[in-house]
Order: structure tokens, then sequence, then C-alpha cells
């Protein structure tokens, strides 16, 4: 832990009166957690829990799943908010967190973090079973120490290989139904797997000037918006195409299928307009990644209500 307790700010920015009202201190605290980001990972584990029931899962079993989930992925970004607290200054998007706006102490974040983690795999374990406990804490290791440590600023591949953590939510809901693995969540862990670098990618290139500033390699840092678009492009058809394998592994209806087929035919189609609109001399925001980013989020959460909904169907 002393490697993390020895990393400093590189950069001094202005310093901010912590908050005094224990509201104001609560909003920060949940601040660190990044509930945003946590909504995204649970739109991915209840539908799961859907499916591996067959229908309707256990009641208690999904409140289980979801609130200790819920605490895992906070911890994660508390943990992660720690260890980018130097780099967060540095970029716009993230500047007004809590750490770089010194609203709460590095020590008292990490503290934090580590006992959302601790809650989050006893109460996994306790309620659950003792495999999704383990993917949880799986899951904030690998966040922790090998994205945020060691691939975010190092590669270009970073969110390519750091992004399993955010796989690990499909695992751990099919785990808290079943107690074991199966082909199912392996399929669904490689959608979101293949969808995250476009998503992220499309981001970066909306903020590009963040991360150069902060010397994160993130691919449209170091690469041409021609690369970055043509790999988008790449990942989005394997999304698309591992969208479509969970129908004969998974045995669905077809309401599943036709779903999946649709939206990533409008998905596709959002991320060749990228590259029409880079052949056509278009550069920078005249991209329009975000357009792409936001149907990202879109499409992600709309197949995930389609895995929720077949099983009601048969």
């Amino acid at each position: 832990m002393t490697v993390l307790t020895n990393r400093q700010a590189t950069a001094p920015s202005p310093q901010v009166e912590a908050p005094r009202s224990i509201g104001m201190t609560v909003k920060a605290y949940i601040a660190l957690t990044k509930p945003r980001i946590i909504e995204l990972l649970l739109i991915t584990t209840l539908p799961v829990m859907f499916l591996a029931a067959g229908g309707l899962p256990p009641l208690w079993t999904s409140i289980s799943v979801m609130v200790f989930g819920t605490l895992s992925a906070g911890s994660a970004n508390a943990l992660n908010c720690y260890v980018d607290r130097d780099i967060d200054q540095k970029m716009r998007r993230t500047r007004r967190r809590p750490l770089a706006r010194h609203q709460v102490s590095p020590r008292n974040a990490l503290i934090f973090g580590i006992a959302l983690g601790v809650a989050s795999t006893l109460g996994l374990w306790l309620t659950t079973n003792w495999l999704a406990a383990l993917l949880s804490l799986g899951a904030i290791l690998f966040y922790v120490l090998v994205y945020s440590m060691i691939l975010k600023r190092r590669t270009a591949q970073n969110i390519v290989w750091g992004g399993i953590a955010g796989c690990m939510p499909v695992m751990i809901g099919w785990a808290g139904i079943t107690e074991r693995l199966d082909w199912a969540p392996l399929v669904l862990f490689g959608v979101v797997f293949f969808w995250t670098p476009p998503h992220t990618w499309t981001l970066a290139m909306r903020y590009k000037e963040d991360y150069a500033a902060a010397k994160v390699p993130m691919l449209p840092v170091v690469a041409t918006e021609r690369r970055v678009v043509l790999e988008s492009i790449a990942y989005t058809w394997a999304t698309v195409l591992c969208s479509l394998a969970l129908w004969p592994v998974a045995g669905t209806t077809l309401f599943y299928p036709v779903v999946a087929a649709v939206l990533g035919a409008v998905c596709l189609w959002e991320v060749h307009r990228l590259l029409a609109r880079l052949n056509a001399g278009k550069t920078g925001v005249q991209l329009r990644p975000m357009r792409f980013f936001h149907w990202s989020n879109a499409y992600l959460a709309l197949l995930f209500l389609a895995v929720a909904i077949d099983p009601l169907l048969s």
C-alpha cells in the first residue's frame, strides 16, 4: 500500500475548502463512487439474473447482488479516484471530483474505498455464494491494481484489457443465481468486452486534449483519427456478432436475436458514419464522436433489457 500512499499530485491546483455540512460531506463521498458508472454496470447485472433464472429471479438474491454489487463498484471507483487524484486535477472532465477539489482527503478516500470493498465481498459471500464474492473481489483488484496502476498510464491498450473489470458484473449476476459459470454469461462478458473500447475511445476523442495534458496514452492521443475510427468499427462488429451468439448458446426465443440484430444494425450504422465523416474531410468535433458514445450507452441498455425480457416470453 506504500506505493499508493506515496503518489503525489504533479501539478498544483486551487485549494478548495472542504465541505462543512454533513450533507455536503455525504455528497462528496457518494461522488467518489461515480454513480453514473455504477448505473451502467448494474444494467448488465440484473438482466443476466433473469436469464440465469429462466424468468423472475429470487427477490432477495437479486436485491443482495444489486446492493453489494453497487458497493463493489463504488469501492473500485473510489480507489480509482485515489490513484488518479493527480491526473484528475489536470482534466476538465474530472477536475470537479472530490479529491481533485480537496473535499475528501486522500487517506479518507483510501479507507472509504477499502471499507466498501470489504463490505461488498463479505456481503456477497454471506447472502449469495463464495463464487459471486470472489468474482466481485477480483473485479475490484483488477480495476485498481491492473488497470488504474499499471495499464492506464503505460499503454494505448489500457481500456481494452482494463475493461475486463467492467465485464465482471455479468459473471457476478449469473453466479449469484446459479453458483456456477456457463457459456451464456461468457458470451455476454464478450459483448461488454468488445463494446468497451469504441465506447471509451469516442469519449476520449472528445476529450483528447485532457488525456494528452494528463499524459494518459488513450488511443485517440497516440494514434490518428483514422486508426481510432477503424478500430472502433472492428470492435463494434465484434460486439454485434458476439451479441447474436447468445441466441444459440442460451436457447433464447426469437425475440432476443431480432432485437439484437436491429440494435446492432443501428450501432454499426452510427460507427460507419464516423468513417464517412472522416472520409469527407471532417475532423475533431466535426466527426461528432459523442453521437456514437451516447448511442452506445443506449445500445447496451436496450440489449440487456432484451436479455431480461426474453426468458419471460418462453
